[in-house]
């Protein structure tokens, strides 16, 4: 039986680079994200070619009645669950100074980055016990998508930068709380990656990468992070719970 992957915001840019590596790597997909399906249509039909059966779970995270939902789906869809990919996420809405972000926009980009991502992760937690329980021989993991933001600090992206360090010390949270039950959780932390969320700033981002902020020469694909995360849930970085990895060409390394 095929191991199945739930992936946030995995209908476009990151979610569905990491859908596509997870797929050509034999496993059954849930893809949750809060476009209508027949807008993923096309994405959703390359991700059936590579042979897996893909549901899409339309839904805001968010919104509690959509989480259980989603979950909801997965249950019914395939009776299991051996991966959770926590990726979807939004920019702010309005990229401005730290003493004029407003409340609401505070509160739209937390309730998806953090809270919704925080409550799902607890209620899969809760089956994926129940599942190892039943079956030890399963190899779970959870990997947070987060962002090199959750350590670089921006005063224009300041509410986003803490969702992300907010999502970091989940995975450090969830890591101990899992690893009685041999479940994993790792932190992966994008630097510049080319998908539609950034691009208002793509030329800013390209300029960086062209004048030396990054080792290597390019800016990252979405597929970058995929073969991590397809790496990781081949067990192929054992005895290394809760950490966090950098796919970031080099931005964050210290220099002089």
């Amino acid at each position: 039986m095929k191991p199945v992957a739930l992936i946030t915001g995995g209908s476009r840019g990151i979610g569905f680079g990491i859908a596509k590596k997870l797929a050509e790597a034999g496993y059954n997909l849930g893809i949750n994200g809060v476009r209508p399906e027949s807008d993923a249509k096309a994405n959703l039909d390359e991700l059936k070619a590579l042979g897996s059966k893909v549901v899409y779970l339309q839904g805001n995270i968010a919104e509690r009645s959509d989480l259980h939902s989603i979950i909801e789906g997965m249950r019914s869809s395939f009776g299991k669950i051996d991966v959770l990919v926590n990726n979807a996420g939004v920019a702010p809405r309005n990229r401005c100074d730290v003493l004029e972000v407003s409340e609401d926009d505070y509160d739209h980009l937390m309730n998806i980055n953090e809270k919704g991502t925080f409550f799902l992760t607890q209620e899969i937690a809760k089956w994926m016990i129940d599942l190892k329980d039943s079956n030890p021989s399963m190899q779970g993991y959870i990997i947070n998508i987060t962002s090199v933001s959750a350590e670089l600090a921006s005063t224009t992206r300041a509410a986003y930068c803490m969702s992300k360090a907010s999502l970091s010390m989940l995975s450090k949270t969830m890591a101990i709380r899992m690893a009685p039950h041999g479940i994993s959780v790792f932190e992966i932390r994008p630097g510049f990656v080319d998908t539609d969320m950034i691009e208002k700033v793509r030329a800013t981002y390209l300029e960086l990468v062209k004048t030396g902020a990054t080792l290597e020469t390019r800016i990252g694909k979405p597929e970058d992070i995929g073969q991590v995360v397809a790496t990781l849930v081949k067990g192929d970085l054992p005895y290394a719970t809760g950490q966090i990895i950098n796919v970031d060409g080099g931005l964050t390394i210290a220099r002089m």
